[in-house]
C-alpha cells in the first residue's frame, strides 16, 4: 500500500538527516547524459538494472518508477536545468520506514565528457538511516554499474 511521504524543497538535498553521495566519471557528453536522465524517463530500466518500469507521468512533471522487488516510487520532477541538474522527491511509496526521499543528479563538463554527482537524501526513523548507511555500497555498486552502463549505451548510440 502506497504511503504519503513529507514533501521537501530542494534544499533538502543539503540538509537531509540522511545523505548519500556519488559520483563518475563519463565520456558522454553533459548534453546526452542530462537527455537519458530526464528526457528518455522510459529508457531508465535499459540502464540502471534495478529499475524494472519507469514512465513520465502529469506531461513530463513527474515519474512512477517500479523496482526490482516490488518498490514503487511516485515523484514530482523540482529541478530540470539542461545538461547540469535534474532531480525529483518522492510522494508515495509502498517502501517501509521513509518520510521523506529526493534524489539529485548534478552534471558538470570535463575535458573528456561529463561528471555525474547523484545525492540520495532521506529522512526516516533512526533503525531506516542504520540500514540505509549500511547498505550504501550496495547502493553505490547499484550507481557505477548504471553509470557504466549508461555510458556504454550513449556512446553506441552516437557513434
Amino acid at each position: 500500500m502506497a504511503r504519503q511521504l513529507r514533501p521537501v524543497d530542494l534544499e533538502f538535498v543539503e540538509n537531509a538527516p540522511l545523505r548519500l553521495v556519488f559520483s563518475a566519471h563519463l565520456t558522454a557528453s553533459p548534453q546526452a547524459l542530462y537527455a537519458a536522465l530526464a528526457d528518455d524517463v522510459a529508457g531508465w530500466p535499459e540502464w540502471f538494472t534495478a529499475v524494472t518500469a519507469a514512465r513520465p507521468v502529469d506531461d513530463g512533471a513527474g515519474r512512477e518508477i517500479r523496482l526490482k522487488g516490488g518498490t514503487v516510487f511516485t515523484e514530482t520532477v523540482l529541478a530540470r536545468e539542461p545538461d547540469t541538474r535534474y532531480a525529483y522527491r518522492v510522494d508515495q511509496t509502498n517502501a517501509p520506514g521513509l518520510r521523506a526521499l529526493l534524489e539529485e543528479w548534478r552534471i558538470t563538463p570535463t575535458p573528456t565528457g561529463s561528471r555525474v554527482r547523484w545525492t540520495f537524501a532521506a529522512d526516516g526513523p533512526a533503525p531506516l538511516r542504520v540500514v540505509l548507511r549500511l547498505g550504501r555500497p550496495g547502493l553505490g555498486r547499484a550507481f557505477k554499474d548504471a553509470v557504466r552502463n549508461l555510458d556504454r549505451r550513449l556512446s553506441r548510440s552516437s557513434g
